[in-house]
């Protein structure tokens, strides 16, 4: 994917129409390429300057101007690619931009491809994998929550912690190696008591970056809230009240909704997707039946379960056996209805429900819908993981590392030669390599960057 011989150009912001627009160039010719369409205002010549400088000019087109502009100038190695860039900063006409980057590929550029900017970062040592990745998610976060996420890796949070570990990994897997050269003798260089502390704090640091993907990939693609509750006990009202739009019909004839509705909210920064499920009833209806049953399967799947309620029509009993045999680990009961009801009665039917979540409200006046938002906030918003992991490829290589570790310390409790120790070290190794990009292919990077935009 990589030609490191050829300088590349792209668009680095949005396409359209704009104030200003950003043409980025990187490769070993940007600087003089540049030197051949810019005229800086007081005749600098762009070789001669310093780094991380910007110079005010015009861009020439067959001897006549094609636009003033503002030039960056960042010389290899201190750069985001590690190469010479230089990106400039034009009016952000479609006209302009289009000229503009027809004239750098004629001076010898070549478009960039998907990500190619963040890939030559890679290549050049400036990043490792997990952070490359972090970049697409930086760009692609909706919310603080996804941004924070997203600025951690980028920092390094999952290569920070593992980077200690695997080098440790590999001393050891050395010494197992070193044993088997000096089989005949008999020795033990590597310290199997050692060995096995190690794999336990690599077993438990690893453990703890799987658990946290869950909460990782929530944030990153929106908490899924569950709706769900008796037939017109108000859950598309409610789902209409979060989302201040009318995503679902709301009518007074039972089973109204069939199948699943969706629409995300977000609520200090972090994104809810909420979903409208079908009505819980036993039904002789198929279409209605099969869509009790898609219900069931999206509350299982849901971080966070809101149980609406008509209290007219349910007893405090008959809630408390209705939640629990969903099995729902975050279940949050709304008492809904607040404006048909008595506000006292309400209150004192929460109380009720003892240890389970409750809340008072009303779907149609949206009363208590404050003090629902907040509570989804705290609901979700608490963690105990310090790095928390959102990309699936991440997951997977932590999965199967864990799984080799794992393996390791069997063959270790069992008295397992070094030979098969070994290959199972190497395993670890390998996908510990695979997530950091330390072991890499061109079809892995192929997948990665083809998501990219064109300008990062």
């Amino acid at each position: 994917m990589l030609n490191e011989g050829k300088t590349i150009v792209a668009l680095a912001t949005a396409p359209g129409t704009s104030a200003i627009a950003i043409v980025r160039m990187s490769g070993n010719k940007a600087i003089s390429i540049a030197d051949r369409v810019f005229r800086s205002l007081h005749g600098k010549n762009l070789a001669n300057q310093k780094s991380h400088t910007i110079h005010l000019g015009h861009v020439m087109q067959n001897d006549s101007t094609l636009d003033e502009v503002l030039l960056s100038l960042f010389k290899r190695p201190n750069s985001y690619t590690g190469e010479d860039v230089v990106e400039i900063s034009c009016h952000g006409s479609i006209y302009i931009q289009q000229q503009l980057i027809q004239l750098l590929q004629k001076e010898g550029a070549r478009m960039a491809e998907p990500g190619e900017f963040t890939l030559r970062a890679f290549m050049n040592g400036k990043m490792d994998l997990t952070q490359a990745e972090a970049v697409a998610d930086l760009i692609a976060s909706e919310g603080e929550t996804a941004h924070r996420v997203a600025i951690q890796q980028l920092r390094g949070g999952i290569s920070n912690q593992l980077e200690k570990l695997r080098q440790q990994l590999i001393d050891f897997a050395s010494l197992v190696e070193l044993e088997l050269d000096f089989s005949e003798e008999d020795v033990d260089f590597a310290d199997r008591n050692a060995l096995d502390k190690l794999l336990q704090e690599a077993q438990d640091t690893i453990k703890s970056l799987v658990d946290s993907f869950n909460v990782g990939n929530a944030m990153k693609q929106g908490v899924p809230v569950a709706i769900a509750g008796k037939p017109n006990a108000g859950k598309s009202s409610l789902l209409n009240a979060l989302s201040q739009d009318e995503k679902a019909i709301v009518s007074e004839i039972a089973g109204t909704t069939r199948d699943s509705i969706e629409d995300t909210v977000m609520i200090d920064g972090i994104q809810f997707r909420f979903i409208d499920t079908a009505g819980l009833r036993e039904t002789n209806d198929t279409i209605e039946a099969l869509g009790v049953e898609r219900a069931k399967i999206k509350i299982s799947h849901a971080q966070v379960l809101l149980y609406v309620v008509d209290p007219k029509t349910m007893t405090t009993e008959e809630i408390i056996t209705e939640v629990e045999a969903l099995q729902h680990q975050s279940p949050l009961v709304l008492l809904n209805k607040a404006d048909l009801n008595d506000t006292s009665q309400l209150n004192n039917q929460s109380t009720r429900l003892g240890d389970m979540d409750s809340i008072v409200i009303s779907a149609k006046t949206s009363a208590g819908l404050d003090k629902l938002k907040k509570r989804l906030v705290q609901l979700v918003n608490h963690t105990n993981y310090d790095t928390i992991v959102s990309n699936s490829r991440h997951h997977n290589e932590l999965q199967q590392t864990l799984t080799a570790i794992l393996t390791v310390r069997e063959g270790l409790l069992s008295g397992l030669s070094g030979d098969l120790l070994a290959v199972d070290l190497q395993t670890a190794l390998h996908h510990l390599g695979m997530l950091t990009g330390s072991i890499s292919s061109d079809e892995l990077l192929g997948n990665i960057f083809a998501n990219f935009c064109i300008g990062k």
